[in-house]
């Protein structure tokens, strides 16, 4: 009895995931995930970026030079950044930084990463099918797929997707595909030391980020609002919503994020449009020239 006791407790063990123990949630074939990104409660300790790195087996970015960025090394992301810190001073004309209210009034952080968009225009521009949504609802680049045609990066609206210089394929965040697999949360969330990025199912997320931002306008931040989430900003243009999004304190354009981002798909009709106008307004001159007693 003893010995099938301690199998059966054995073989509960192993039933349990990592993330359940350290994100409280259960990661299955079929649901959703994402990263609520909380820029109020971010510090810029940077601990994101080192374990996106150190997990990834990212190179170092260039140590060696100031950027004169603040304390903003990494400046943006990149094939080899996959999560980026913006440090942005927000002090305006006049303005002394000791004698502004507290609360993260003059410095805005934010923790950047891929979207993971709910319509991805990275994938719908890809031709090798080398990007592919996963079973977890998240967009990964298979590398061994990719031929570095390039269509995907001017096709991210929000910049993310890159190049490598060494290997020449694309590259950007998998939402830690492989940890996901094992029932691990992803890197960058896990080390947050003040919950700033918070893995789970995007229903949950959701409904925390409304509960975060009623709290904050409780306390008087009436700025903060969410960004990337069904009917907010970012969420526009036919890209549906991000599966990466936001709590922000200031406009987007202030943390480096498109007020109104698109798919370069819902261009390509009213492009064609006015390019078939001015071919028709072409011909029309040209026949009105051609035409007997037309000025030549």
């Amino acid at each position: 009895m003893n010995e099938r006791a301690a199998q059966h407790r054995t073989a509960s063990f192993q039933q349990v995931q990592e993330a359940e123990t350290t994100a409280g949630t259960r990661i299955e074939p079929g649901r959703r995930y994402g990263f609520f990104t909380d820029t109020t409660r971010c510090i810029g300790c940077k601990a994101c970026e080192v374990a996106c790195k150190e997990w990834n087996a990212l190179p170092a970015d260039d140590l060696g030079t100031m950027s004169g960025m603040s304390y903003d090394n990494t400046r943006a992301l990149s094939a080899t950044t996959w999560r980026h810190v913006t440090f942005l001073e927000r002090i305006e004309r006049g303005e002394v930084p000791t004698e502004m209210p507290a609360y993260q009034s003059h410095w805005l952080m934010m923790s950047d990463v891929c979207k993971h968009c709910a319509n991805a225009a990275c994938l719908q521009a890809c031709p090798t099918g080398a990007l592919f949504r996963t079973e977890f609802d998240t967009v990964v680049v298979q590398q061994d797929i990719c031929n570095g045609c390039g269509y995907c990066v001017p096709a991210c609206p929000f910049g993310v997707v890159a190049l490598d210089e060494d290997d020449g394929k694309a590259h950007k965040c998998t939402l830690c595909y492989d940890r996901l697999k094992g029932g691990l949360e992803p890197a960058c969330a896990k080390v947050c030391p003040t919950e700033s990025i918070q893995f789970g199912e995007l229903p949950e997320l959701h409904r925390k980020a409304e509960a975060r931002v009623q709290q904050l306008h409780a306390l008087g931040r009436d700025d903060a609002y969410l960004y990337g989430t069904p009917g907010a900003p970012g969420a526009t243009g036919g890209i549906g919503e991000l599966n990466a999004f936001f709590l922000l304190a200031d406009r987007p354009e202030r943390y480096n994020l498109p007020a109104a981002p698109t798919l370069p798909a819902t261009r390509v009709g009213p492009s064609l449009g006015a390019g078939l106008g001015v071919i028709a307004g072409l011909a029309a001159l040209a026949a009105a020239l051609l035409a007997p007693g037309g000025t030549r």
